[in-house]
């Protein structure tokens, strides 16, 4: 993997100064475990087993000059949907939710409806790394909720594991209508070195139109004492695949608590985009997710 070349780049190479870029963090979470609905979070992972709010994460964002965020759901219920939703009233620089709805269910498209016409609702996401069927994503019935998602101009966010990478491609095929976003890359093996057949499905699934990636999530899949050198085959495949225009940035925070913080995580980003243009990272900090989720739907 090479350092980053200019034939990938779509637009002008005029340079961005630092201080013009408009920081968003396109994936975040809050979460109250007394809530009872994470049921995959537990009390012996005590760093993750407490509430996080909107009073934990502004100090970390106004570290970073970052002035707006998406808030990811975390749990599969309508009830943790509308209570982000009224997290979300309550702190104005939460500029978006992805929520949660049950796509199989013959009520889904009325729902999304009702989640779109909040205005706060850009995105949905099904939690697939959680669902035991495997090949949940081609399930015929599925397709009442996608085309709703798509007639409210919502985002698909893939929440996957690399062995889900085939049937996300068809699944992308299948519906080309909506935008859809990668989280966490899709979650690779870092820990372990294992870059195939993550390295062959993620440039698959980058090759249909419409899609994109989230520079997130990565950390939590390598090593407890990870370096930047760990990501950085990955981070550059995906790079290589997407380009800055298909990529953005996100902390994954609370999450990323768990394998050395906000601050670290941040950090390590710098490091891997420092050979990037002003005018790319802008995309990747800030701009991508503004276009994709908060300015309307692109048609790349």
């Amino acid at each position: 993997f090479g350092r980053r070349l200019p034939q990938y780049r779509g637009q002008s190479c005029m340079p961005v100064h630092k201080q013009e870029i408009n920081y968003v963090d396109a994936h975040h979470h809050f979460w109250d475990p007394a809530r009872g609905d994470y049921h995959w979070m537990s009390p012996e992972v005590d760093v993750l087993f407490r509430p996080y709010g909107p009073g934990q994460l502004k100090p970390l964002m106004e570290r970073h000059a970052i002035q707006r965020s998406l808030l990811v759901q975390a749990a599969c219920t309508d009830a943790e949907t509308d209570w982000l939703l009224a997290h979300a009233a309550a702190a104005q620089w939460v500029a978006g939710v992805v929520a949660w709805v049950n796509f199989t269910s013959a009520c889904a498209p009325a729902r999304i409806a009702e989640l779109a016409a909040t205005g706060m609702v850009v995105g949905l996401r099904p939690m697939v790394q959680d669902i035991a069927d495997d090949d949940w994503l081609i399930r015929a019935d599925l397709a009442p909720a996608v085309f709703a998602l798509a007639e409210h101009r919502l985002v698909f966010d893939a929440l996957t594991f690399p062995r889900h990478l085939p049937r996300l491609c068809a699944f992308r095929d299948r519906f080309p209508d909506p935008v859809m976003v990668l989280d966490h890359g899709s979650k690779p093996f870092i820990a372990a070195g294992t870059l195939d057949p993550w390295r062959a499905d993620v440039a698959a699934f980058a090759a249909r139109p419409r899609t994109y990636v989230k520079l997130s999530g990565l950390v939590t899949e390598a090593a407890p004492n990870w370096t930047v050198d760990d990501l950085r085959p990955y981070v550059d495949h995906l790079l290589d695949c997407f380009g800055p225009d298909r990529m953005m940035w996100g902390s994954d925070w609370p999450v990323v608590e768990v394998a050395g913080g906000y601050d670290r995580w941040r950090e390590a980003t710098e490091i891997l985009l420092e050979d990037l243009s002003d005018q790319e990272r802008a995309a990747i900090y800030g701009g991508t997710a503004a276009q994709v989720y908060l300015e309307g739907r692109t048609q790349s």
